[in-house]
């Protein structure tokens, strides 16, 4: 019998532990009865009894007896002088069944049969493995290097199933080497063709989400709330958290003491420097947590234009704008306002930009990217410190210095 092709696919797939024995007789019957009908035009009147465990197969056709001469469609009649040929006593008007063997399809048909049974297999696979990762989206996840690319590091994971973690998903510190375990989250699922595409993120802020999760008890129990999460991965991050209970401290619980508890997270996350702050209903008040390390003098708040008027002591504004303007970008994405910091005593200020006939423009842009946009906001600070902020030489930052204190200082 010319199903040793077969046979062989059956023992392939078998023991394939994403099919059930159901799921796969249902895909061999649907293999073959695809093969009859391209044969024969219908398959309606075909019996299939398929055994995947041993490779056994039987398929008969059931066609009624007619008289000699009679047979309008072959495919559902037969002649009463044929039917007597399998059995010598058959009469017209009976049902007749008859196995038909592979060799009856044709080897090509053999072939082609094979080459369908793998990919209906590999089609359910990969629709078994979309549904699995699709109702993991926003999980960590874990799997390990097996190849770096330019744009992207291939991970694979204990089941064999592929995880692209694109580069503008990663954290900017991060440094893969084959073989080594990479956390974070699945981002997305995708199905290009037949085959789905996972995609994980370790930039999202969902990962350091669940981070907290996994690393602090009483986030997992439900005891804390994390109400919001903002990142600039690798760089900072701050956590709005909450609890119902009031004999719970929520920053104090996440920190741990001596930061104990979230020092495993900061180091998950390249040493990203994150900031814990108690969520709360009064804007005022979370807008000055959210501007923390700062202390805020006042705030005038827009509701309807969802802007933030801050006012602060001069030594305190280049804490509430933070390293790059990290530190006043996230406290508007936490709070979901537009925040503008203003210093006491601003009036008496001058506009950095005022002094570019003296100063060359690029080293004005330099200054308002670390948050200095005005005389004193720069007067106020060290060389070194301003050295530390901005790309600038020192002897640079000298000469704006020389500059603005004969100019504004008279």
């Amino acid at each position: 019998m010319e199903n040793v092709a077969l046979i062989e696919s059956f023992s392939e797939f078998k023991d394939d532990k994403l099919i059930d024995r159901v799921t796969l007789m249902a895909i061999l019957e649907d293999v073959f009865r695809s093969a009859l009908k391209k044969k024969y035009g219908d398959d309606d009147n075909f019996d299939i009894i398929v055994n995947p465990d041993k490779g056994d197969l039987e398929i008969w056709r059931n066609r009624i007896v007619v008289a000699d001469g009679e047979v309008e469609e072959p495919n559902q009649e037969i002649s009463l002088t044929e039917a007597r040929k399998i059995e010598p006593d058959f009469e017209v008007g009976e049902d007749v069944s008859e196995e038909v063997k592979l060799i009856d399809l044709g080897r090509r048909a053999i072939l082609a049969l094979r080459q369908n049974l793998i990919s209906k297999i590999h089609e359910h696979d990969n629709t078994i493995i979309y549904k699995q990762f699709k109702d993991l989206i926003g999980e960590i996840y874990t799997a390990e290097v097996h190849h770096i690319r330019h744009r992207a590091v291939i991970l694979l994971d204990d089941e064999g199933n592929e995880i692209v973690l694109p580069k503008d998903k990663q954290i900017p510190s991060d440094f893969f080497r084959k073989g080594d375990n990479v956390r974070g989250v699945i981002d997305s699922v995708e199905l290009k063709g037949a085959k789905p595409t996972i995609i994980m993120s370790r930039s999202s802020p969902k990962f350091l989400e669940k981070l907290f999760e996994q690393e602090i008890p009483e986030v997992f129990d439900g005891l804390i709330t994390i109400k919001n999460v903002v990142r600039i991965p690798g760089e900072k991050a701050k956590v709005a958290v909450d609890s119902y209970d009031d004999r719970i401290d929520p920053v104090g619980a996440c920190v741990g003491m001596k930061g104990s508890r979230i020092h495993g997270i900061v180091r998950e996350l390249g040493n990203e420097n994150i900031d814990v702050i108690n969520y709360t209903n009064n804007l005022q008040l979370y807008i000055t947590r959210a501007l923390s390390p700062a202390r805020v003098t006042s705030i005038k708040l827009n509701e309807d234009t969802k802007r933030a008027e801050v006012i602060l002591k001069p030594e305190e504004v280049s804490k509430a704008i933070g390293r790059g303007g990290h530190n006043i970008r996230l406290a508007g994405q936490l709070t979901g306002y537009e925040i503008d910091v203003f210093r006491e005593g601003a009036e008496e200020d001058v506009e950095l930009r005022e002094f570019s006939d003296e100063i060359e423009s690029w080293i004005i842009d330099e200054f308002s990217k670390a948050g200095l946009d005005t005389a004193k906001s720069i007067l106020e600070q060290d060389v070194l410190d301003l050295v530390k902020r901005t790309d600038l030489e020192e002897e640079t930052i000298n000469d704006v210095l020389r500059i603005l204190r004969e100019e504004f200082e008279e």
